[in-house]
């Protein structure tokens, strides 16, 4: 099944389908990276959403680590559950990594938007629109997961969403990221209380957990956003 195109303005995403049950946002790489610990850590959290009826929202990749969770998830649960959002320009660069389209069939709904703004927009939306349990998780990942996963950690502060973050710390790879966050704190740039924004996780079963039971920090600004 074709793409779905969505032909909203820039900035102004398409409205996201309520769910009742949780969704979950995850950022990942489109590398499957040097050891079989990352791909098997996208293939445990898409088992961990199954046993949980979490539904996905993700980057809309059909390689690497995106394209694993989404495959396994959709193998698992159907293609209902997950939604990929993929800006038009890194559309055509998926097809031709994959010649050809992104089929449903194998993962899940897409959607193209025309800007990475807008997917971000869009992904954030459909999780504030999710049950309890909803929130954003980081799998491994390069630049992009590491600014999409921080972004997502400033809106927290700010008053934006108040659904939890977390990373799945697989083989240590964020470990220095958590200690930069000690670090921060220590160099008075984080209040000691926003150091609990960002959650660990070791595990898929720890992730979900974490989601369930994410307490909002009580040093977030407490800003109006309604407001445009």
């Amino acid at each position: 099944m074709a793409a779905t195109q969505t032909n909203s303005p820039e900035g102004d995403a398409p409205s996201p389908v309520p769910h009742k049950g949780p969704v979950v946002c995850v950022f990942c790489g489109a590398s499957s990276g040097t050891t079989p610990a990352h791909l098997e850590a996208a293939r445990s959290l898409a088992r961990a959403f199954h046993k949980h009826n979490i539904s996905l929202v993700y980057g809309g990749g059909t390689v690497g680590l995106m394209g694993e969770v989404a495959k396994t998830l959709t193998a698992l649960s159907g293609p209902s559950a997950v939604h990929g959002i993929i800006p038009e320009p890194l559309l055509g660069l998926e097809r031709e990594k994959t010649g050809g389209k992104i089929d449903e069939k194998f993962c899940g709904r897409t959607t193209v938007v025309p800007d990475m703004h807008t997917r971000k927009d869009l992904m954030a939306k459909e999780v504030s629109g999710g049950g309890p349990g909803s929130g954003f998780v980081a799998l491994s990942g390069g630049y992009g997961t590491l600014e999409e996963l921080m972004e997502m950690i400033t809106w927290n502060q700010l008053g934006i969403h108040g659904k939890g973050v977390v990373v799945f710390n697989v083989e240590g790879y964020y470990d220095g990221l958590i200690q930069w966050v000690r670090t921060a704190v220590t160099a008075g740039f984080i209040a000691p209380g926003n150091a609990g924004i960002l959650v660990e996780a070791l595990d898929a079963e720890e992730v979900v957990k974490e989601l369930k039971e994410y307490i909002v920090s009580e040093d977030r600004l407490r800003l109006d956003w309604s407001q445009k």
